[in-house]
């Protein structure tokens, strides 16, 4: 019975649409957690990506990520404000099942006093709004470098209309994968997923860097690295332990579980470099720690410690097989390796979360005569739909923009650099 009424609970929370959660008053212990989840998300993406990312590239691109992620946050803000968060989490009448109203575009009945379940209405939007801020901000690690700022601007824009709204709606909105059990408790199958799959269609519709996959192409600052990642790290609890909307054991269970998670995949990733090519580097355990934290996401709120574990080791193994052969075998140049890293962990993690649930296995326990199989089918049947939606769409409007605006720069402008040749500045000074 305990089984049943957590899963109840967290159906409810996660998977139905906010407007049907009622609550008698303010909580203020779980309206204080939420707060300070949100700026805890948004600390991922500003300055948290922006340094990760901006560390990978050249030095003459340094300032062109730094740039779309602070445009992009301001871009989906407004956006968001304007009709995402409606499409998503309104009552869309006969069309629930695949998209929310417009009943609450611009927020016209929204004041101090309402509430989303027992927090803020005001805040639950702003927290949601963080994760749509960070996905199309993932997606600029597959074409860094060489797209047009402008480019950039119109597919963010378009894909979050387009891909990110419909896919959250059915997932965390009320939609059709809700209906189904699907279980996604921070964003495996709404972030993760759909965003690697943009991130690799971008990388094939765009084309290779020039000078790819024979000129070597080394991060230009490794401290911004690791400076970005450590924000990640820490910004991912508001992420995964944040999305239990609560300020009790299970937002307690779900940071334990990311924590294990990501120290799992780094030491997983970084044990395979140093058997594989004799020494630990840097940038893999860094990179192994976004993997194991991607890929422990969607999990995060229905599995438990030894679960983590499992899911964290093999985020690592399977994170960095994927690498290798996108990148030496497909020889695909999605520069920062989004596809690999964040697409497959997410695969990955949502496969798994269908498994490690299970109380048997340490988790919060299936649906009343929901077996194991039974839900990796459900969780497998939502990974496919969001792959197929995603690739189809993000396809689209890249090649509209393509054919409009142009998607990136020329080979000289991209020879000299974007931080010059599209905003006239330089992120180091010559002494």
């Amino acid at each position: 019975m305990k089984t049943k009424n957590n899963y109840k609970y967290l159906a409810l929370t996660l998977l139905l649409a906010p407007g049907l959660v009622l609550a008698a008053e303010l909580n203020q212990a779980n309206t204080a957690w939420i707060l300070t989840s949100t700026a805890l998300v948004l600390f991922m993406t500003i300055p948290g990506l922006s340094l990760f990312y901006a560390g990978l590239v050249r030095s003459k691109n340094v300032l062109s990520v730094l740039m779309q992620c602070f445009a992009i946050t301001c871009l989906i803000s407004i956006l968001w404000l304007a009709g995402a968060y409606s499409l998503i989490f309104s009552d869309g009448g006969e069309l629930q099942k695949y998209l929310g109203g417009m009943s609450k575009a611009f927020l016209p009945d929204i004041s101090t006093a309402s509430l989303t379940g027992d927090i803020p209405e005001t805040l639950y939007f702003m927290f949601q709004m963080t994760f749509a801020i960070i996905t199309p901000a993932l997606i600029v690690g597959a074409f860094a470098e060489r797209m047009k700022f402008s480019a950039m601007l119109w597919f963010s824009g378009l894909w979050l209309c387009l891909v990110y709204v419909p896919i959250c709606h059915w997932i965390w909105g009320g939609g059709w994968l809700a209906s189904l059990g699907a279980m996604d408790f921070a964003g495996g199958i709404v972030i993760h997923i759909n965003a690697g799959v943009a991130a690799l269609v971008s990388a094939l519709v765009i084309g290779k860097r020039k000078g790819f996959p024979t000129t070597a192409m080394p991060p230009h600052n490794m401290t911004m690295v690791v400076t970005g990642a450590g924000m990640l790290w820490v910004g991912w609890f508001g992420f995964n332990a944040g999305s239990a909307l609560t300020s009790d054991g299970r937002a307690g269970m779900a940071m334990l579980v990311t924590h294990i998670g990501a120290a799992a995949g780094s030491l997983t990733w970084m044990t395979i470099e140093w058997v594989r090519y004799g020494k630990p580097s840097v940038l893999g355990i860094v990179t192994g720690m976004v993997a194991g934290l991607g890929t422990i996401t969607p999990a995060s709120g229905f599995v438990g410690p030894a679960g983590a574990l499992a899911i964290g080791i093999t985020a690592g193994i399977v994170c960095f097989y994927a690498t290798q052969f996108v990148k030496r075998k497909l020889i695909i140049d999605d520069s920062l390796d989004v596809f690999p890293v964040h697409g497959i962990g997410g695969i990955t993690g949502s496969l798994l979360t269908g498994v490690f649930a299970d109380i048997s296995l340490g988790g919060i326990g299936l649906a009343d005569g929901v077996t194991i199989s039974h839900q990796v089918g459900v969780q497998a049947l939502a990974i496919l739909t969001t792959i197929a939606w995603s690739g189809m769409f993000s396809y689209l409007i890249l090649k509209v923009l393509d054919n409009f605006i142009g998607l990136r720069v020329t080979s000289d402008e991209e020879v000299q650099g974007l931080d010059q040749v599209l905003h006239e500045e330089t992120g180091y000074l010559d002494i």
